[in-house]
């Protein structure tokens, strides 16, 4: 007897990039960080990458700090932040002298956290263990950027890419950038929520209908209608590395705090890593 077929066996399914992907592996590997920059992934995770007891740690000290926010003007819902983002001091295409004098107290504010490890350096050496070029914190006119920052979108992100050939005229760093990465490591995560997206759009002129309003940094969800999406839950202890070219959006957190240690990271011509914050 012939197995009956449903109406949806027969018909094809969505088109599917074989290359838009997440995968997961025990460590941050050469050919998934030389894959990731090709173009074969979307995507890295590495569950476990932070111990959850060196999470509690960071986790600990940061819930007995007081968040700041990114400028609300540009980024709406508000997210909150401990630390210092550069996109907080664009100015004209560059970077403004402020965000020098705000990273004084950003070091100072980390340091008074009284942790036992420096979680970004930790970060660090993690992506480097199988990199042999290196990974290290980015330079602008000689003076090192910030390491990385403690973010929390409660309310999520709206959907958005970032590229900082795009968003800085000239070159962000000094070493001019091939490629460029977003790092993730989670520190709490909700029971519900909290979900990054990734869809297979890159920017266009045209998306610029759709950006919510004209200052914001995020567009209306119409920009990415019919793409293919990957969705990602995130897991305390868990780094994840994505090409934030693709449009990707943050959704909101249900039920408990959302806090990650996060930085960019591009790829020099050399090979090397290299962060921002």
């Amino acid at each position: 007897m012939t197995k009956a077929r449903s109406t949806d066996d027969l018909l094809p399914g969505p088109p599917h990039d074989p290359f838009f992907r997440a995968v997961t592996a025990p460590a941050f590997s050469h050919e998934l960080l030389a894959g990731l920059a090709a173009g074969r992934y979307a995507a890295v995770r590495v569950p476990g990458f932070l111990p959850r007891e060196r999470c509690a740690e960071v986790l600990d000290a940061l819930k007995a700090q007081v968040f700041d926010s990114y400028g609300r003007a540009r980024i709406h819902p508000p997210v909150m932040r401990f630390g210092v983002g550069v996109s907080d001091h664009m100015a004209d295409g560059g970077v403004a002298d402020s965000y020098w004098k705000a990273l004084e107290g950003h070091h100072e504010a980390w340091a008074g956290l009284g942790l036992s490890f420096d979680p970004f350096r930790t970060c660090r050496e993690g992506l480097a263990a199988h990199w042999p070029p290196g990974v290290e914190v980015g330079r602008r006119e000689g003076r090192e950027m910030g390491a990385g920052v403690a973010r929390e979108p409660n309310q999520g992100f709206q959907v958005h890419f970032d590229d900082a050939l795009r968003e800085y005229a000239g070159d962000l760093l000094d070493t001019p950038l091939i490629g460029q990465f977003a790092f993730n490591l989670y520190l709490s995560v909700p029971p519900s929520g909290g979900q990054t997206v990734l869809w297979r759009h890159r920017w266009q002129p045209q998306d610029e209908a759709h950006r919510i309003p004209a200052a914001s940094y995020g567009y209306d969800e119409e920009v990415v209608r019919g793409a293919e999406s990957i969705e990602l839950t995130p897991e305390v202890g868990e780094a994840l590395l994505i090409d934030p070219r693709f449009f990707h959006a943050v959704r909101p957190s249900h039920g408990d705090r959302r806090i990650a240690l996060g930085f960019a990271v591009g790829v020099a011509a050399s090979g090397k890593l290299l962060t921002w914050a």
